[in-house]
């Protein structure tokens, strides 16, 4: 894709007509739908990936290019080599969070059900040396109760003169990525202000959790876990919050074919190998015997400096589980999407008991163009008071744009997400050998997903205590500081989406 570090006339990607996973087989050309001609018919007959535009070395920079190739399984295993071989001030805490849409994988993958593979993925993890495997829904749940303070005062504020919506997440980071190198401005204005899951999760660690333990930031190693490579960026580029002392919130964030359960045995290192000589018994212990809950709570005091100080790393593993085998759980939840992390329904909601005072229950959406725009709306007194819109994959994101250029689109909100499909058909999972989107597997993950229990972010009274105790309040300045960014916005002409395919 031609953007600010392309130095490349055309889409080194355009040849990649013949792959559908992205788009959806029933979706008609939107020049084919309203006649429209020209740059748009052509990017959506390219059936370009996003995530194939976001991977063309023409759009990384070569600094990028390099930090990208250290976020792998190595990393993780070099540390993990350190801890059991290098002097004890060098030692780090090791902690894995997973994002809600990758335990699906592991679930079908192995024949589980989600919590035994959240339970036996947390085990084998600590088998390996792992010290805290977190879910980062309690990161999620930050986010979203954020952007939903953010849209109720959009909406509030819009006007012909102020302009403030659409509002549109920015919990995906392929798509903001796209908004701020390829579309500038005025696009990132109507970008949500409140930080993703993940780079709330890191915070969360590398704040709250460090100080807690009595730790510095840089004193732990933190690994996302999670279904997308574009995740691989945000860990990237997220800004460093003071708090952090220039520690990143993620170090790492693996994908399932780059985690230990899922790794094979490629070119390794002589420290890496016997690290990864458990591997394979581990993939059985996986489906047999190796039981940990998910750590449910990110406090607990100080005792991991004082174990890590021991230098016996049996010693200290076994206290980890002794100190804080009370705060664990066995009870998996999510939020409200059928493969997101639920902004949208949870937002609709909040919404309309805050802006009309009505009790939605149930948020039901219909198909536009495809199964993967759909919209949701509410009706007040025979008129339609909100109207919010889902749109996952290249194609609806594109026409999105083009529609809202023109100031012919009608959404106060959209949940946009760069995989079709939604962050369960996420790159990093779910693929056949050669690249393709395992479509059986898929199916199965979405029927299991959908299983899981939601859970209202406004139900955590953890969630609450964090806000009191971390953030020093729901709407202090510090969590201001900690829970919402800023965007780099390029500035564009009129002719932004004549790129060159």
């Amino acid at each position: 894709m031609k953007c600010e570090h392309c130095t490349r006339k055309e889409c080194s990607k355009k040849t990649k007509t013949d792959d559908q996973e992205n788009v959806s087989a029933d979706a008609p050309s939107p020049a084919q739908e309203n006649g429209e001609k020209g740059e748009f018919h052509k990017l959506a007959d390219a059936k370009i990936f996003l995530s194939d535009c976001l991977a063309c070395d023409s759009c990384v920079t070569a600094e990028e290019g390099v930090q990208l190739s250290q976020q792998n399984a190595k990393d993780f295993f070099r540390v993990l080599n350190l801890n059991k071989k290098c002097d004890t001030s060098k030692h780090k805490v090791l902690v894995v969070s997973v994002c809600p849409q990758s335990l699906p994988y592991f679930a079908a993958k192995f024949n589980l059900s989600v919590t035994d593979a959240s339970r036996r993925l947390c085990g084998f993890l600590k088998s390996l040396g792992v010290h805290y495997v977190f879910d980062t829904t309690i990161a999620a749940d930050f986010s979203i109760l954020e952007s939903q303070k953010e849209f109720v005062r959009r909406y509030r504020q819009h006007s012909e003169e102020e302009r403030t919506l659409p509002m549109l997440t920015s919990a995906c980071p392929g798509w903001v990525r796209y908004a701020e190198r390829v579309l500038g401005r005025p696009i990132t204005a109507h970008l949500c202000t409140a930080k993703s899951p993940q780079q709330v999760m890191g915070s969360l660690v590398k704040d709250y959790f460090a100080r807690q333990q009595n730790l510095s930031p840089e004193k732990i190693f933190h690994v996302i876990v999670a279904p997308c490579y574009d995740k691989k960026l945000e860990a990237l580029q997220e800004s460093l919050p003071p708090a952090l002392h220039g520690s990143r919130g993620a170090d790492c964030s693996g994908q399932h074919g780059e985690t230990p359960v899922s790794t094979k045995n490629t070119k390794i290192t002589t420290q890496e190998a016997a690290a990864r000589e458990s591997l394979e018994p581990g993939r059985q212990r996986l489906q047999r015997d190796k039981i940990a809950p998910l750590d449910s709570s990110l406090g607990g005091g100080g005792e991991i400096a004082q174990i890590m100080e021991q230098g016996d790393l049996s010693v200290r593993d076994a206290a980890v589980d002794t100190l804080f085998g009370d705060l664990k759980e066995d009870k998996v939840t999510r939020h409200d999407g059928a493969s997101s992390d639920g902004h949208l329904a949870h937002i609709f909601r909040h919404a309309a008991k805050e802006l009309f005072n009505e009790d939605v229950e149930e948020v039901t959406y219909r198909a536009l163009r495809n199964k993967d725009f759909q919209e949701v709306t509410l009706e007040k007194n025979g008129e339609v008071v909100l109207r919010f819109a889902a749109a996952y994959g290249f194609r609806n994101i594109q026409n999105m744009i083009l529609k809202l250029k023109k100031g012919k689109f009608p959404f106060h909100f959209v949940e946009v997400l760069a995989c079709a499909g939604g962050c369960l058909n996420g790159r990093g999972q779910a693929q056949t050998p050669d690249g393709h989107a395992d479509k059986a597997l898929l199916r199965q993950m979405e029927g299991i997903y959908a299983d899981i229990p939601v859970r209202r972010p406004e139900s955590s009274a953890h969630v609450q205590e964090l806000y009191q105790e971390w953030l020093e309040g729901i709407n202090s300045p510090k969590a201001r500081e900690v829970l919402h960014t800023t965007y780099q916005s390029q500035e564009r002409g009129a002719h932004s989406l004549d790129i060159k395919w």
